[in-house]
């Protein structure tokens, strides 16, 4: 019995500790597409949005691994305001004076996002004003994300092709790719 209530105590005791490093573990600082469009009016920054559905199994494994990762965590509460943005969900967003409503079983600001084209996931990059950058259709692991983040997050794009930024500034600039 004594090894039995010693047994149980040490199996609590791990749980604690777990939840305790989630608890403490730094994580993107989600917010929706509404109240991103309000910060950007106070402090302008660049919006990367995770356009996901609920079924979505890259979109979970995203959630799971390549938006868990310290650097991507850092780079983008540093530098974006970050949006998760259900391409399903039935409310209505109001962006400025639009509204965006459900319809055809998507949510109009999800499908204007992806330009059409209904992909989960798409990550879609807008700039400090609001303005489209890019849609980026499909999974990425954290290294292929943080290489993308940071060639629009510190304008990389305005400066040069996505080849030569991926093969000679971001090794130098960020760290290998390896």
């Amino acid at each position: 019995m004594k090894k039995f209530l010693l047994a149980i105590l040490c199996l609590l005791f791990v749980q604690y500790t777990n939840a305790q490093d989630a608890a403490t573990k730094p994580k993107i600082k989600w917010m929706t597409l509404e109240q991103a469009f309000q910060a950007i009016q106070k402090e302008p920054r660049k919006i990367v949005v995770d356009v996901y559905t609920g079924w979505c199994g890259w979109c979970k494994v995203m959630d799971q691994k390549t938006f868990t990762d310290t650097k991507v965590i850092e780079y983008i509460n540093q530098k974006y305001y970050a949006v998760k943005l259900d391409a399903e969900q039935k409310d209505d967003i109001t962006i400025g004076t639009q509204k965006y409503i459900w319809q055809n079983g998507y949510n109009q600001a999800g499908v204007q996002l992806l330009q059409g084209k209904m992909s989960f996931p798409t990550i879609v990059y807008l700039d400090e004003k609001f303005n489209m950058i890019q849609p980026v259709p499909g999974y990425q692991d954290a290294k292929q994300f943080h290489q993308i983040i940071t060639y629009f997050g510190d304008d990389h794009y305005k400066k040069g092709e996505w080849d030569k930024y991926q093969k000679d500034v971001y090794p130098k600039q960020y760290g290998s790719t390896k």
